[in-house]
């Protein structure tokens, strides 16, 4: 195998290893369920990229919002902005 080869071997592997991270790391404060204390905000909306709708949470103790998958039980999520 050439240089060039190995080369694009190499790069191909991180560009495969990044998208399967992409799709299975959480983002900045996403979690998958509402910690107790939490309260929920009125604000829902749908994550471009995963197409999921999400609540805002804000966490009282200290202010920190944190965004959590609705679980919308038939009810249509919100249209997509733009």
């Amino acid at each position: 195998m050439t240089s060039i080869g190995l080369l694009a071997l190499v790069v191909a592997a991180i560009v495969v290893v990044a998208l399967i991270l992409s799709f299975t790391l959480r983002r900045h404060g996403e979690s998958d369920r509402p910690e107790p204390g939490w309260r929920a905000t009125d604000e829902v909306f749908r994550d471009p990229s995963t197409e999921r709708v999400m609540r805002v949470w804000v966490d009282p103790a200290d202010g920190s919002r944190h965004y959590v998958p609705e679980r919308t039980g038939g009810v249509p999520p919100p249209p997509a902005w733009g």
